[in-house]
């Protein structure tokens, strides 16, 4: 009988080791440690596989400009940005220095 019995302090050894030769987690009190969502195949890969690639209009225009292909979206865009700068509402001009950044001006 007493060969039969096994003493937990030997058994938790048991489990370490095991756990170090085939480099699982230990975890004797059986906390949530996410490792099992880390071990997981991760999805993007197979998602981007799944859905086909669309091309636009303006890659094509882009990629192969000897087609001579225009946008007139994007040619409309350029117009608007341009004349909204021409009314003073466009972006503002980016600091060359710190000092010329209204952002710093305002601190103190």
């Amino acid at each position: 009988m007493d060969a039969l019995r096994v003493v937990p302090s030997k058994l938790k050894g048991l489990t370490r080791l095991r756990c170090e030769i085939f480099q699982t987690a230990y975890n004797p009190k059986n906390l949530r440690t996410g490792a099992k969502y880390l071990r997981a195949r991760l999805r993007g890969p197979s998602m981007m596989e799944y859905y086909p690639k669309t091309i636009t209009l303006s890659q094509v225009a882009r990629e192969l400009p000897q087609l001579g292909i225009v946008d007139e979206d994007e040619m409309q865009r350029l117009q608007d940005v341009e004349d909204r700068k021409r009314r003073g509402k466009g972006a503002p001009k980016k600091a060359k220095r710190k000092e010329d950044s209204k952002r710093m001006s305002k601190k103190r």
